[in-house]
């Protein structure tokens, strides 16, 4: 018996050296990567001696940032805001509408045919009548941001609510719950997965959304830096502009996925929450 204990004891500290050996290397492995990319990218430009305004390497971008780093601050800071305005509003409008379409087949069938060919439409496209509208500013990128971000949050919201099992709500109105009552404790809870994995989605295209007006329209943000420095050939800046862009996406990424695990953990209990999550 005691050799038995001994012998699992001894498997528990393996497999319990394993899991942290696991857990660093999941740590470690998204910056190994990047690390990786850059030094393939670094020695490919110097090995093949490709000119700066074809493709810089790391260190000529590295120096461009340090030189522009303060209109890089300030254009990010202002595409950070409009990004984060319009995603707001379409957390907002996405949240109600979606519970309107997933807990209602009439809204379903007159509103549904219609975000389709709404978001069908680039939005490239709506920028210039967004000009007209609201003039040069910070408006057309927030509605920019809140149009390219709207659509997936309202489809996984809707989807949530709507594949709450018919048994289930047959059981809650036997009880006496009215269908506000379905909705809102049983319904939204079932939807918060799909929610989370929806603004996951929406937050990285709201930076899309954001630098295509700033780029038709320029009067601030990352997508004037870079036009502005496409026209003088500054090709590492414009290189800046976009990791700029990369860095403030994944951080708002990482947020929303912190919010998913200290709100939706129940969801994805037993399982590989990355996976299920869709991060």
């Amino acid at each position: 018996m005691a050799q038995m204990s001994a012998r699992a004891q001894a498997r528990y500290n393996a497999m319990a050296a394993a899991a942290r050996r696991r857990r660093r290397l999941q740590t470690l492995l998204p910056w190994l990567v990047i690390i990786a990319m850059f030094g393939i990218w670094e020695i490919a430009c110097v090995a093949f001696d490709i000119p700066v305004f074809i493709l810089p390497a790391p260190h000529n971008i590295w120096h461009a940032a340090v030189r522009w780093w303060q209109p890089l601050l300030q254009d990010s800071l202002v595409t950070l805001y409009s990004t984060l305005a319009g995603f707001g509003m379409a957390i907002v409008a996405g949240l109600l509408l979606g519970v309107a379409i997933g807990s209602s087949t009439l809204v379903y069938k007159g509103l549904y045919p219609l975000l389709i060919a709404f978001n069908s439409i680039p939005k490239v496209a709506v920028v210039p009548v967004l000009i007209i509208w609201f003039g040069i500013g910070m408006w057309p990128a927030v509605i920019t941001a809140f149009l390219i971000s709207f659509f997936p949050i309202v489809v996984n919201v809707a989807t949530g609510i709507a594949t709450v099992e018919p048994e289930l709500k047959d059981v809650l109105r036997a009880l006496g719950a009215r269908p506000r009552d379905i909705i809102l404790k049983v319904g939204l809870p079932r939807a918060m997965p799909y929610f989370f994995a929806s603004l996951k989605i929406a937050v990285t295209v709201a930076f899309v959304g954001a630098i295509i007006a700033e780029s038709v329209a320029p009067n601030a943000g990352i997508g004037r830096l870079m036009m502005v420095a496409s026209s003088r050939f500054d090709v590492p800046l414009v290189f800046a502009g976009l990791i700029t862009t990369g860095l403030m996406g994944i951080v708002l990424y990482w947020i929303a996925e912190i919010i998913e695990r200290r709100t939706t953990g129940w969801a994805t209990r037993g399982t590989d929450q990355h996976l299920a999550a869709g991060g």
